[in-house]
C-alpha cells in the first residue's frame, strides 16, 4: 500500500518553506498592495468615442493632475482608473480636462471610497477573518467531540487554514511588487470562501480518518490516517481539476473586474487542498506519536 503519511517531514518543510516565503515578502516593505477599499481613493471608469492609446491617457493624466493614476484597459475604449480620492468638483474638472484631450467620453461608473470608510473596512475584514477560523475552530471541535481530545482536531484544522492564508497573503504581496496585483474588498471574499473550502475538504479527511478508527482497522494511528488519505485522495483531485478548470476559465474570461479575485481563490483552493490532504492530518499523526491519547 502506497504510504502518504511517510512522507510527513517534506510536508512540514514544503509548508514551513512557502511560509517563510510568504513572510519574508509580507513583512518587506510596502508588503501588500492595498487598494482603494482600504487605503481611500476613488476609481472611474470611463469609455471613449475615440481610439485611445493607454500611454496618451497616462500622460494627460499626469497633465491634469493625477500622476498617481492606475489604469486598466477593460474593453474597446473602456478604462478603469484609480485615482486618489476626488470630489465631484475634482472629478468634473478631470472629465472636462480628458474631453479637452481626447473628444466625447461617458463616465460609466463612479466610485470613492473616504478615509473613515477605509478604515472600518480593514477593521471588518480583521474581524470576518477571525471570526471564521474561531468557528471552525469551535465546529471541528463539535462534529468530533466523540473522538479522543476533539480540540486536538481543530487545532490541527486551524494550523493549516491560517497556513492557507498565509500562503494567499504572501501569493499576493509578491504579486503586488513585481505585477500591481492588488488586494480589495474582493479578496476578503476570495479569503473566506477559500477557508470554507479548505475547511470542507479537511472536515471530508477527519471524518474517514474517525471512520476507519471505529472499524478498527489498525492500532496504529498513521497507518489509520494513511487509509484514509487514499480513500479519500481521488475524490479531492477530481474535485481540484474541476475547480481549477472553472476557475481559470472565469480567471481568463470574466473581466478584469473580478481577476485579482478569482486569482486568489486559484491560489487558495490549491493550498487549501494541499493542506486538508498533506498537513491538517500529518499534524495530527505527528501530535499523536508526541503525545498519545488515552483510548
Amino acid at each position: 500500500m502506497f504510504n502518504l503519511a511517510r512522507g510527513r517531514k517534506w510536508y512540514f518543510l514544503i509548508s514551513g518553506v512557502l511560509a517563510a516565503f510568504s513572510l519574508f515578502f509580507l513583512l518587506l516593505p510596502p508588503g501588500l498592495h492595498w487598494g482603494i477599499e482600504f487605503t481611500a481613493g476613488s476609481t472611474m471608469t470611463v469609455r471613449f468615442q475615440d481610439v485611445v492609446e493607454q500611454a496618451d491617457l497616462r500622460s494627460a493624466l499626469g497633465e491634469i493632475g493625477h500622476p498617481e493614476a492606475v489604469i486598466q484597459k477593460t474593453g474597446k475604449g473602456d478604462f478603469l482608473l484609480r485615482l486618489r480620492a476626488i470630489d465631484q468638483e475634482e472629478k468634473a474638472q478631470l472629465e472636462a480636462g480628458l474631453r479637452d484631450r481626447f473628444g466625447e467620453l461617458t463616465v460609466l461608473d463612479f466610485y470613492l471610497v473616504s478615509p473613515v470608510v477605509a478604515q472600518e473596512v480593514r477593521r471588518n475584514a480583521a474581524i470576518a477573518v477571525a471570526a471564521a477560523v474561531a468557528g471552525i475552530l469551535l465546529y471541528i471541535a463539535w462534529a468530533f467531540r466523540k473522538m479522543p481530545s476533539p480540540l486536538r482536531w481543530g487545532a490541527c484544522a486551524v494550523v493549516a487554514l491560517l497556513h492557507d492564508v498565509l500562503i494567499v497573503l504572501g501569493a499576493f504581496a509578491f504579486l503586488g511588487r513585481f505585477f500591481g496585483v492588488q488586494v480589495d474588498a474582493l479578496f476578503i471574499t476570495a479569503v473566506l470562501s477559500v477557508l470554507g473550502y479548505s475547511d470542507n475538504n479537511m472536515v471530508v479527511v477527519f471524518d474517514r480518518i474517525r471512520e476507519n478508527m471505529k472499524r478498527g482497522i489498525s492500532k496504529d494511528f498513521e497507518a489509520v490516517v494513511n487509509r484514509s488519505l487514499l480513500d479519500t485522495v481521488g475524490r479531492q483531485l477530481n474535485t481540484i481539476i474541476t475547480v481549477v478548470l472553472t476557475i481559470l476559465a472565469i480567471l481568463l474570461l470574466g473581466g478584469v473586474t473580478i481577476r485579482f479575485f478569482m486569482l486568489a481563490l486559484l491560489i487558495g483552493v490549491v493550498v487549501g487542498t494541499y493542506s486538508s490532504l498533506l498537513l491538517a492530518s500529518q499534524l495530527l499523526v505527528a501530535w499523536e506519536r508526541r503525545w498519545p491519547t488515552r483510548r
